[in-house]
């Protein structure tokens, strides 16, 4: 066929220009290719010759600058240009297919157009990007000459008849509108931007983000390609391709997007709410309007892309249908019979009866609709995650302001604030999330049928109604699920806080044999776990819905009046003036403090005194505004009481009290860390001054402590830092209010966990060298009478009233008796204290805490993350290679061990039901095809043969077939998904057993150097994911596979040309899925990796609530969480956008699959007879190949990460346990041992790791039965570890004890353990009743236990409970003072009546009187028994039998305590001198 520009038929009239030129069409169709080759000609030199020497002048950092106006629509104008002109090309071509000659004029215009505007923009763009409006000027030019060169063709079209039927009129009539349309957007930034025909351009500066280098998220920024395609994402994961992704290389957030802007937003729409609905302020309902008003907008336009691709996506079943017909027919196109201007035309059914035009309309429908969907996707997912920062915010916020009450009284704890930060604001953004298909389902279900029944008639009303019918199935079936998640949830919530607590007070569980107890009761409640799992797996299994800076200013004006300093006024000479006060924790309770008149002098040293539980602490967080005031005045160094004000002092926090008291330095009993390096901790915010720190870390000896963590001061500790012994914990917290330079320090007991020497150095160098030198106002509330001496006034408390204030010298002369009761106590005639200090200053190489915190570096610095193989430190190029290969691999050890794991039974099940159920699924499919087609075939033989008497086609084969195969289909499904539930149910539960079983028999070295945060991460986070996520991953990436892998085999089977097309488009998917699954692993990585500062960064602000705001610190940590909130909303975000990245691009292919298989099988369909049941299955199959390659590649990186879950855990079950089988049998071991008590110790040698140096070296010493022995010495001497010999917690190497004949070696240790009882210096309650803590194996009588309570001097306290035995006793027994815990610890010691007893520096936190009386009931209670007490105080072991004094691992002295003190030089003797 011959080819010419006006075609070659004789007497053409393409070449008659009678009538003029402009009559002639193929002249027309010539002028309109000359603007296109005016914009080619004046366009590529400036693209290629011009713009590589400017642009790199003109560009910032990002490949964006700034938008001109009219951006977004200017690129919407431009697409739907190229998509008219693509028709344009088509119909030129369909039209012209019927000639005898080949017209070009019909089409070769419309391809120069096409190519015209792919310039345009790619030129608009670079002159955007590049801040260079002058060059414009060209497109104003060509979109005048081709609106001008259309309308002409417009006009002559409407002269000659041509008219609506016609689609090439309509095409040219919309072409003349987008020519008008862009050019005056192009007149519109002439407007604007003033670039030309003005005398003074307008400047204009790209957005404050982008100037921002720290920026990189450019979503907001980019052009609308960009933004649909998100092509900026290419290299930021190309480049995570060759190095990891961290927070460095993801960036700031843009400033719309930071959790303050969208704080701020929703605080207005609160606040606008509070004013509209004054009745229901706090209601739920006006929270939904809130956040509606705050981020409805965006979630409008996300619905509105949802509706719109939803019914894009009716066009791909509509095309499929054409195609299938027209092939039926044998694709035989209409002939035109229009015939104008020597042309044909043709209309727009004639047009769309060609099933290539359809597979190209498929092609664009499907592109256009995958686009529009991933951008309502992104948006719902964006909008979630500001509202999820917003909310975050506000509930921090929130917290600043709880009382303490809500806290201590179990109102409100930790665990419950960590899930609504972790948990429920996830879920809120989820719901965002899905939103929109609360309206698009709806609309796609009556769309889908509507469009049924226009193709099947009424059998498409039965299918809805089976839907209608079924809906309150599925209803019920998705409250059950919601229901099981429900009580998953709480049961697992209650496995983690019993693991939690059974984690911390490990080292009591092995010291009293109690393993077992709290494995049962972990393992219990596991069971109850397991068994809501079962019914959420059943439920999943029958279900049948698939599962599948203005702003800087605000806040800085909403935070101010924290930071403003507080003037004191000079002539006041108190501080602190309590006036009638009487406080109460709760509103409603009775008042804990009452009748408290007292007054703190300023720049003085204050002491506070009293018996345990007389409400000393509390004292304290009254004048700090912690407690509820019922009545009476604080003031702080100012004439005007807070009540004046009518704001309570608690609720006032933030208004009056705030502005009358400064910055408090506050060091509580029980010591708060952050989780931060030694030095943050110490530093809590301040400057950095080295002598102050230096002077600090010596005052309170922490030098000796710090040499011997792995990185000094800047190892981390706190929850997921390493752990600390109890002195080291409140040496950290006093060294901080030390540090600080505030005028008033208040220290609540701080002695409680040091020993004698270091409490000496510390109220020495610290208190009164560097605070009362200083003329700060100290008020120091102990236990230690001894340095009642050096206090300028002393305050007297009992049962929560002040017994007496004054100087030591006024309750001399008032109250002797008083006076004469505190000298016994301090055991001592003189009353000045020895002034000198007799601590050495040689270093002390081998303290108590050595053994504690020696940690290996591999242990502190293995990564949650990654496993030993992928640990680094070098920064080598192949070491560099050989990680970032590690990460493009998949962990398939990790997925054996999980599969493993399920059983040899389970795994073939699951893989046969999965191939099987694929393949029928398939087989369904293939015979709905086969039956068409021959239906089609009969009806078009009756026709052929024109016959009435022809036998009518017997479908019931066919139908009998079919529902045979669908039956079995439905069975496969139930079988294959409760074979994946129960597999993963199977595998939980085993990895939980087999991890609870090798933690709990861990030796105690593992505790110490593994941070506890770690531990807990496997049984959390760990645990959920092995529980929920891993098996339905497994599930969806099974069948996405599959799916994708039969879809693949039909369209070859149906069309083998396919295969051909089909090796690039694979090797596209390959790197595409390559590159994504780095990035994705990284991003999720981070994305956890940034959630755990943030929970912690709450966790700890609950946990130091009352530290913070003595220390006015709320706004300074709000700041911190506000840098959280962004880091993790940014590692959201980009997670999000590489989703996209993914799924755009896997649709595309999947567009371009649907085209290539359409084009074959249509081919095939017209040349080989292909039937047209077929080429609509080959077709059908096609369309969800997008769908399956997305899920596939998404699922494959979901598990990657989801299997390092396994990884870790495996790591930890390689952890070797203790040897608790003995050399002897039970029946060889007495059933009362220890009888008598009688201990021999014989040269022994014991050690805390074999790598470790002896922390006891050749020790030998006898103890008879009943005796009373003492033992002393400094820090690190080894008095602890010779306790813990006795109960094998540390590595006996050399030498043997033997108690009452047997060597201790050769006993089980669950035996040795519960002969035996101890009591530890931290006091360890757990939750529960007081019964449970005294007695776990309830093995006691009541009259037992309270007989124990009277010995340990809370009878009276636990009598005036509710429930007595059985009150409650809340998560680390937080609902009684530090000194009350440690007397319950003394009482359950006390329970167990074992013949050898020994206390641990037990007396640490209580009063000396009780003391005192605790020490006779145990001389005369256990006169029988052998008591071993290691010593604090010195003057405890005065009554003793023996004292054995110890250094540095050996025994210095052991002899009777009269005898060393008798002896002028004895060190005894020195401590008890040095105690005084």
């Amino acid at each position: 066929m011959s080819l010419a520009f006006c075609g070659n038929e004789n007497n053409s009239a393409a070449y008659n220009v009678e009538k003029g030129v402009l009559n002639n069409g193929c002249f027309v169709d010539a002028l309109n290719v000359v603007p296109h080759v005016f914009l080619l000609f004046i366009t590529f030199p400036i693209l290629f010759i011009g713009w590589g020497s400017q642009s790199s002048k003109v560009h910032i950092h990002h490949s964006t600058w700034l938008h001109f106006p009219g951006h977004n629509l200017r690129w919407i104008l431009t697409f739907i240009l190229l998509f008219v002109l693509v028709c344009e090309i088509a119909e030129g071509i369909v039209s012209d297919g019927v000639s005898e000659s080949r017209h070009l004029h019909l089409y070769m215009p419309a391809g120069m157009a096409f190519l015209a505007a792919i310039t345009s923009v790619v030129y608009y763009h670079n002159i955007e990007t590049s801040n260079f409006p002058k060059l414009l000027i060209a497109l104003l030019f060509y979109w005048t000459l081709a609106f001008i060169t259309k309308t002409i063709k417009f006009v002559k079209f409407c002269d000659n008849g041509v008219g609506f039927s016609q689609l090439r009129f309509c095409l040219t009539g919309l072409l003349v509108i987008l020519y008008g349309m862009l050019l005056a957007v192009e007149i519109n930034v002439i407007r604007v931007r003033r670039y030309v025909f003005f005398k003074t351009p307008k400047e204009v500066k790209p957005p404050e983000d982008l100037q921002d280098l720290g920026v990189r998220f450019l979503q907001p920024f980019v052009n609308l390609l960009s933004k649909g395609t998100y092509w900026w994402m290419n290299t930021f994961i190309k480049t995570a391709h060759k190095k990891p992704i961290d927070l460095k290389a993801i960036g700031k957030l843009p400033i719309a997007m930071r959790a303050l802007t969208n704080y701020l937003r929703l605080n207005e729409a609160f606040e606008a709410q509070k004013n509209k609905r004054s009745p229901y302020p706090q209601g739920s309902k006006s929270i939904w309007c809130a956040l509606c008003w705050a981020f409805g907008r965006p979630l409008v336009l996300s619905s509105t892309f949802r509706i719109l691709a939803d019914l894009l996506g009716f066009a791909g079943p509509l095309c499929i249908s054409g195609i299938v017909h027209h092939v039926g027919k044998g694709n035989n196109t209409i002939r035109p019979q229009i015939k104008i201007l020597g042309v044909f035309f043709i209309s727009s059914q004639e047009f769309l009866a060609n099933a290539y035009v359809l597979a190209v309309l498929l092609f664009f429908a499907l592109l256009l609709q995958r686009t529009i969907l991933q951008a309502s996707y992104y948006v719902a997912i964006e909008t979630g995650i500001n509202l999820r920062g917003a909310i975050q915010t506000k509930i921090y916020n929130k917290i600043m302001q709880l009382s303490t009450s809500n806290m201590s009284m179990g109102e409100m704890t930790a665990g419950q604030i960590c899930n609504l930060v972790a948990i429920d604001t996830n879920q809120l953004m989820w719901f965002f999330f899905l939103c929109p298909n609360l309206w698009a389902m709806p609309v796609q279900i009556i769309v889908g049928v509507l469009l049924l029944y226009y193709l099947l008639g009424i059998s498409a009303l039965i299918g809805a109604v089976v839907i209608i019918v079924l809906a309150p199935v599925q209803y019920f079936v998705a409250t059950k699920l919601s229901q099981a998640q429900r009580s998953t949830l709480e049961y697992s919530n209650e496995r983690l806080k019993k693991t939690n607590e059974m984690l911390r007070g490990i080292k009591l569980l092995k010291l009293y044999a109690w393993e077992h107890i709290f494995h049962s009761s972990v393992e219990e409640t596991r069971q109850k776990e397991m068994t809501s799992l079962k019914a959420f797996a059943l439920y999943t299994s029958i279900s049948i819905v698939n599962r599948k800076r203005p702003a800087r200013e605000d806040w800085n004006n909403y935070s101010s009046h924290m930071r403003r300093p507080v003037n004191i006024t000079e002539g006041d000479d108190f501080c602190v003036k309590i006036t009638n006060g009487f406080f109460t924790w709760t509103p409603e309770g009775s008042a804990t403090l009452s009748n408290i008149d007292i007054r703190i002098p300023q720049g003085q040293l204050t002491m506070i005194v009293g018996q345990v539980g007389c409400g000393k602490s509390s004292l304290l967080l009254a004048t700090l505004g912690e407690m509820q005031k019922t009545s009476g005045n604080v003031f702080w160094n100012s004439s005007i009481p807070d009540s004046e004000t009518g704001e309570d002092v608690r609720y006032g926090g933030n208004s009056c009290f705030s502005r009358k008291r400064g910055s408090v330095a506050y060091a509580s009993q029980k010591p708060w860390l952050l989780n931060a390096t030694v030095e943050e901790n110490i530093i809590f915010e301040s400057s950095f001054n080295k002598q102050r720190y230096k002077a600090v870390i010596d005052a309170c000896s922490l030098q000796p402590d710090i040499d011997i963590l792995p990185h000094g001061d800047q190892t981390q500790i706190g929850e997921r830092g390493i752990n600390l012994s109890g002195g080291q914990r409140q040496r950290i917290s006093v060294a901080r209010a030390l540090y600080q330079q505030t005028n008033v320090v208040f220290l609540d007991d701080p002695f409680s966990a040091l020993d004698i020497h270091l409490s000496d150095h510390l109220m020495q160098e610290g208190i009164l060298k560097m605070l009362r030198e200083d003329k700060r106002t100290i008020i120091l509330v102990t236990h230690k009478l001894q340095y009642l001496p050096h206090a300028d006034w002393i305050i007297t408390m009992k049962d929560g009233t002040i017994q007496r204030e004054g100087t030591l010298k006024d309750i001399q002369k008032s109250e002797s008796e008083l006076f004469e009761h505190w000298k016994t106590l301090m055991n001592r005639q003189d009353q000045e204290l020895e002034k000198e200090t007799i601590i050495e200053r040689k270093p002390v190489l081998e303290r108590k805490n050595l053994r504690r915190t020696r940690y290996s570096r591999e242990a502190l610095l293995k990564d949650d993350e990654e496993d030993e193989e992928e640990i680094t430190e070098s920064d080598d190029d192949d070491n560099l290679s050989s990680v970032l290969h590690q990460r493009a691999k998949m962990p398939w050890r990790a997925c054996g061990k999980y599969l493993s794991s399920a059983g040899i039974l389970l795994l073939p099940l699951l893989v046969l039901s999965q191939l099987l159920k694929h393949t029928v699924m398939v087989a369904i499919d293939y015979w709905l095809a086969k039956w068409t087609s021959d239906v089609i075939s009969a009806k078009s033989d009756v026709e052929q043969k024109n016959c009435s008497a022809c036998q009518e086609f017997n479908h019931s084969r066919y139908s009998r077939v079919f529902s045979i195969l669908c039956c079995l289909g439905i069975i496969l499904c139930l079988v294959t998904s409760i074979a994946v539930e129960w597999t993963g149910l199977k595998v939980a539960k085993k990895l939980h057993y087999c991890l609870l079983n090798k933690i709990i028999l861990a030796p105690m070295r593992f505790f110490e150097t593994t941070p506890l945060g770690s531990i807990l991460n496997r049984f959390s986070a760990d645990c959920n994911t092995i529980d929920q996520h891993i098996p339905a991953t497994l599930e969806c990436l099974s069948r996405s596979t599959l799916l994708c892998v039969s879809a693949l085999a039909v369209i070859s089977y149906v069309t083998p040309m396919f295969l051909i097309a089909l090796l690039p488009l694979a090797i596209i998917c390959y790197f595409i899925q390559k590159y994504f699954r780095v990035a994705s692993r990284d991003l999720q990585q981070l994305d956890d990796s940034t959630q755990l500062p943030l929970l912690c960064h709450f966790s700890e602000t609950v946990e130091g609530l009352t530290t913070i705001r003595a220390f006015r610190y709320e706004s300074r940590f709000r700041q911190k969480l506000l840098e959280y909130t962004d880091s993790n909303n940014i590692a959201s975000l980009f997670l999000t956008a590489a989703n996209r990245w993914l799924e755009v691009r896997m649709e595309y292919i999947g567009a371009c699959v649907v085209l290539i298989a359409a084009v074959t099988s249509i081919t095939k369909s017209l040349y080989n007879q292909l039937s047209s049941g077929l080429v609509g299955l080959g077709l059908t199959y096609a369309l969800m190949v997008s769908n399956y390659l997305n899920w596939m590649v998404r699922n494959l990186a979901d598990m990657e990460i989801q299997l390092g879950a396994v990884k870790r855990i495996n790591g930890l079950l390689k952890t070797e346990a203790e040897n608790y089988e003995g050399l002897l049998s039970p029946s060889q071991i007495p059933q009362n041992w220890p009888a008598r008590g009688e201990i021999q110790i014989q040269n022994l040698s014991v050690r805390y790791d074999s790598n470790l140096k002896p922390v006891l070296k050749h020790v030998s010493a006898h103890i008879s039965p009943g005796q009373k022995i003492g033992i002393c010495g400094r820090t690190g001497s080894g008095k602890s570890s010779f306790s813990l010999a006795f109960f094998r917690m540390v590595d006996t190497f050399e030498g043997r004890i033997i108690i009452d004949g047997i060597d201790i070696a050769k006993l089980p240790l669950q035996t040795l353990r519960s002969r035996l009882s101890i009591i530890l210096q931290d006091p360890i309650l757990f939750s529960g009743t007081i019964r449970f803590n005294l007695d776990p194996e309830k093995k006691c009588t009541d009259s037992m236990l309270w007989e124990a309570l009277e010995i340990a001097q809370l009878k009276h306290v636990v009598k005036a409970l509710p429930g007595g035995l059985d009150a409650i006793v809340t998560e680390g027994g937080e609902n009684f003072s530090q000194g009350q815990r440690q007397l319950f610890c003394l009482a359950r010691a006390f329970v167990r009546k074992t013949s050898i007893f020994i206390m641990d520096e037990a007396t640490a936190s209580i009063d000396m009187a009780t003391e005192n009386i605790l020490q006779k009931v145990v001389m005369t209670a256990f006169a029988d028994r052998t008591v071993v007490t290691i010593a604090h105080r010195v003057h405890t072991i005065l009554n003793a039998d023996l004292v054995i004094v110890m250094k540095r691992g050996v025994i210095l002295e052991y002899d009777k305590p009269e005898v060393l003190l008798e002896q002028e030089d004895s060190v005894f003797a020195s401590f008890v001198q040095a105690d005084k």
